[in-house]
C-alpha cells in the first residue's frame, strides 16, 4: 500500500464546498492567462501547471514583462509577480468567488495590468457570474493541499506517460473548465467536427479542443469515492469499450471513457505500475483499433521506468 502522506485519501464527498470555490477561483486565473496569452492549438495556452507549491500560470508575456499568478497551497496564498520584481499576494481562506474576483483584478492592477475577461465560468451547469457568486466561499488548505499531493502524484506519472510518445502530445497541464489533469496524445489526423455539449461552452471550444485524432488520459476528483484516473479517445474507435483493462478499471458508459478509481492506485503495493499499465492498456486499444500510425511509441510505460 502507498504511503497516504505521497498518496492522500481525499473522498470526494468531504471537500465539495472547497472544490467548487476552487474551481471558480482556476476558472478566473485561467480566463486572465487566456486573455493574455498567444493562442496554442487545442487551448493550451489556457491551462494551469502543477508546481512545488500548489498550481501556477507559468509565464504569461505582458507587453515587455512576464506575469505569473500561482496558487501556493503550501502557504494558502494567491501571489502575483511580474518579471520587474513586482508582487502581491493575498490569503486564500476566508474568500468567496466575488471577493477573490475582486481581490485578484485588484492585485492586477496595482502590478499595472489591465485586462479583461469574460466574467462567467465554464463547463458547469450553474454559471454564477464571478462577481456575483457568493455562495462558494469555502476554502479548507487541508483539503487543497491533499488534493495538491495527488495532482503531484498524477503529474509524475502523466509525464513518464507522455516520455515514450514520439508523436505530437500535449504538455500535461491542468484545464479549469473541467477541473481535470491532463496529457493528450494525437494520430496527425483530423477528427470529424465535435458536436459540442459542454455546459456553458461554446460548441467552436469544443471543435478546437478535438479537431485532431487523440487518445487522452489523466486524473480528475470525480468518477470514483476519491477521484479517478481516466483515458478515452475521440473519435473512440470500434470495440474500444470492449478493451483488456487491468485489474480495478472499467468503461463507464456515463462518461464515455476508461476510469481507474484513485483509491486502487492509493491502496496498491505499485501505484505507479499500476496506473501507468491503465495508460498503457487504454492507449494500446485507441491506436490499436483505430490504425493510428505505427512507430508512435518507444515502449511501454512501465519499461521506461525501470519496472
Amino acid at each position: 500500500m502507498a504511503d497516504e502522506t505521497t498518496w492522500p485519501m481525499l473522498a470526494v464527498d468531504t471537500w465539495t464546498p472547497t472544490r467548487e470555490t476552487l474551481h471558480m477561483w482556476t476558472q478566473i486565473v485561467g480566463k486572465i492567462k487566456m486573455a493574455l496569452a498567444a493562442p496554442i492549438n487545442h487551448w493550451w495556452h489556457v491551462t494551469l501547471l502543477v508546481d512545488a507549491r500548489g498550481l501556477t500560470t507559468g509565464g504569461i508575456p505582458v507587453g515587455a514583462r512576464t506575469l505569473e499568478i500561482a496558487f501556493d497551497f503550501v502557504d494558502y496564498a494567491l501571489v502575483a509577480r511580474t518579471s520587474d520584481g513586482g508582487s502581491v499576494s493575498f490569503p486564500l481562506p476566508g474568500h468567496s468567488v466575488a471577493e477573490f474576483y475582486a481581490r485578484v483584478f485588484e492585485a492586477l492592477r496595482e502590478l499595472g495590468i489591465d485586462v479583461v475577461i469574460h466574467p462567467t465560468p465554464n463547463e458547469v451547469e450553474v454559471a454564477i457570474p464571478f462577481a456575483e457568486d457568493t455562495i462558494h466561499d469555502t476554502y479548507l488548505p487541508e483539503h487543497a493541499g491533499a488534493f495538491w499531493r495527488q495532482l503531484i502524484q498524477a503529474d509524475r506519472v502523466l509525464a513518464r506517460f507522455r516520455s515514450g510518445f514520439v508523436g505530437k502530445a500535449s504538455p500535461v497541464h491542468f484545464f479549469r473548465g473541467s477541473m481535470d489533469l491532463a496529457v493528450t496524445r494525437f494520430s496527425g489526423r483530423t477528427a470529424p467536427t465535435h458536436p459540442g455539449g459542454a455546459p456553458n461552452c461554446p460548441p467552436s471550444v469544443m471543435r478546437e479542443a478535438y479537431s485532431h485524432e487523440l487518445s487522452s488520459a489523466g486524473f480528475w476528483p470525480g468518477g470514483g469515492g476519491e477521484g479517478a484516473f481516466y483515458s478515452y479517445a475521440y473519435p473512440a474507435p470500434d470495440g474500444y469499450a470492449e478493451a483488456d483493462l487491468p485489474e480495478g478499471a472499467s468503461f463507464s458508459a456515463e462518461y464515455g471513457e476508461f476510469l481507474l478509481p484513485y483509491e486502487a492506485v492509493r491502496t496498491s503495493s505499485d501505484p505507479d505500475g499500476t496506473v501507468l499499465a491503465f495508460f498503457d492498456a487504454t492507449y494500446d486499444a485507441a491506436a490499436r483499433l483505430g490504425e493510428w500510425p505505427a512507430g508512435l511509441t518507444t515502449g511501454s510505460s512501465r519499461e521506461r521506468s525501470g519496472r
